[in-house]
């Protein structure tokens, strides 16, 4: 019985990983994926040039994972990287001339299984091409060292990265490494980009064409519109009065979470990493859940290939 069991997950398990190969079939060939992996290079270059200059006139080496840390230290970097994710996710679930074939050899719940960790494997590729193009485009005054390098003091310590609008803090400096400040920032942003490619995914799998880039563009306005600084704007409100409100948008808004800044260090009601990867975790169950129910009941016409 007990070998039964083994074989019949072993056989599962071959069938969802049969369908991650075949996505992958042709990844970087793909018109779209070259140019999310083209914009989010460019997006790299454009921000990261915000500390160029001060790397130039003051001839300060960085630490190298520092531009990383920089580049995707605040919300609207978040967002515009994300933005670009709807052309990579776009296509979810990945359709093809062979996809009644793998419907017909296994279940639909295995294929979207195996959709999903498509998906994940995408958003980690992603997530490792953005850490390395910052590191990359300032490897020529950088160092690997576990430390915080003069260019990020001088940022934090005074006014200059308010200035440059640079997210380097002290509370940052003083509580974590580089290296640690970095991996946690990328399972933070990692995390959200596996809620957006899910959400994208669910739409998709609603009646309608487009669904998933209307779902995913709602989620990603959804975080936008509860940035403290742009509610800030549309509500006109002073800095003082915002403490409630962004204490609220903390805790409430997906793209709050994502940011490593908007957390707590220990003397405010910000959520911690920790709870911050809980409620991603359950983000990413309800929309697990909700597609698993959906393909269910889920009608696939085939009219030929799409792609």
């Amino acid at each position: 019985m007990r070998r039964i069991k083994i074989k019949r997950s072993k056989k599962t398990a071959e069938q969802i990983l049969a369908v991650v190969r075949y996505d992958f079939r042709g990844f970087f060939k793909r018109p779209r994926v070259m140019l999310t992996f083209l914009l989010g290079f460019v997006l790299c270059f454009l921000l990261s040039s915000r500390i160029m200059p001060v790397m130039e006139t003051y001839r300060s080496p960085v630490q190298m994972l520092e531009p990383f840390l920089w580049t995707f230290g605040d919300s609207t970097a978040i967002l515009l990287s994300s933005v670009l994710l709807l052309l990579l996710f776009s296509d979810l679930p990945v359709w093809s001339a062979v996809t009644p074939y793998y419907l017909y050899r296994t279940t639909k719940v295995r294929w979207l299984l195996g959709q999903m960790i498509y998906m994940v494997c995408a958003a980690g590729i992603y997530t490792l091409f953005m850490l390395g193009s910052t590191m990359i485009l300032c490897a020529g005054n950088s160092y690997p060292g576990n430390i915080w390098s003069d260019t990020a003091a001088m940022l934090a310590y005074s006014r200059l990265g308010e200035i440059l609008n640079v997210p380097s803090t002290v509370k940052v400096m003083e509580s974590i490494s580089p290296f640690g400040c970095a991996a946690l920032m990328t399972i933070l942003l990692f995390l959200y980009i596996l809620c957006l490619g899910l959400a994208v995914l669910a739409g998709n799998l609603l009646p309608g064409k487009n669904r998933g880039m209307v779902t995913g563009l709602l989620f990603c306005l959804y975080g936008f519109l509860l940035d403290p600084q742009a509610l800030a704007r549309i509500l006109g409100y002073e800095k003082y009065e915002l403490f409630r409100v962004n204490v609220l948008i903390g805790w409430i808004s997906p793209l709050s979470h994502a940011s490593y800044g908007r957390h707590n260090f220990g003397y405010d009601q910000l959520p911690s990493i920790g709870q911050s990867v809980l409620v991603f975790l359950g983000i990413l169950a309800l929309f697990a859940l909700f597609c698993i129910k959906r393909m269910k009941t889920y009608s696939f016409v085939f009219l030929g290939e799409k792609d």
